[in-house]
């Protein structure tokens, strides 16, 4: 599970990269059994040249050391790093591997994001290490899963199962009160529906009586 400084990096990197003119997404699977990216973007150049890059988003030591494959197949490569972590292992980052340090704002009441970077180390160059026509569809690929995740906010509750919303409500049941005053969305759901189906008895029996009332008006109309 991402902590939420690994949010806050993910979500500045992904509108640092839009600024600066680039194709962007998260988690995109690499060829070659090259693992997966944390962020990849990709830029056109003057020249007509795609131009890569990766990101690999640490947010702890112990997430640093992990040996979880790095996928630097990019044209230029980085670690995205908090300032604290940066200063601890500065001296183990690869010489052509750069390095971005995340900065948190104090306050975020005047800011659209929670931070911002600066560059500490340059990478250098290198020659892209997969196939670029294999990289441009998995990239293309990450793009239709995220359009497919908007759709299906965008379209509400009604593209998922039944059974599908039941189980999320379920692992969401012991942890999430978004409602205040210990009231969670597990147990608002549980009782809107309840209220559902008492308020759809209410209608029903509301029409059998008028129906069995309509009944009895005739049997003594005809007597």
């Amino acid at each position: 599970m991402k902590t939420s400084l690994t949010t806050q990096m993910e979500e500045v990197l992904y509108y640092y990269c839009r600024e600066n003119g680039d194709i962007v997404v998260e988690e995109v699977t690499m060829p070659d059994e090259q693992g997966i990216v944390d962020t990849l973007s990709c830029r056109l150049t003057a020249e007509k040249q795609f131009e890569w890059r990766c990101y690999e988003l640490k947010a702890s030591k112990a997430d640093f050391r992990s040996k979880a494959k790095l996928s630097f197949i990019g044209n230029y490569n980085y670690f995205v790093l908090p300032g604290a972590l940066f200063e601890k292992i500065k001296e183990e980052i690869p010489s052509h591997i750069g390095v971005m340090v995340y900065h948190q704002y104090l306050s975020t009441e005047d800011q659209m994001l929670p931070g911002y970077f600066t560059i500490e180390k340059k990478p250098q160059k290198q020659e892209l290490l997969v196939n670029e026509q294999e990289l441009l569809f998995r990239l293309i690929t990450a793009q239709a899963r995220e359009v497919g995740k908007a759709k299906q906010t965008a379209r509400g509750l009604r593209v998922f199962s039944t059974d599908q919303i039941y189980k999320e409500l379920k692992k969401r049941q012991p942890d999430y009160d978004l409602f205040g005053g210990g009231v969670n969305f597990y147990d608002r759901f549980a009782e809107d529906i309840c209220d559902q189906a008492i308020e759809a008895l209410k209608n029903e029996l509301d029409a059998t009586r008028e129906a069995y009332l309509e009944l009895e008006r005739r049997l003594l109309e005809e007597k």
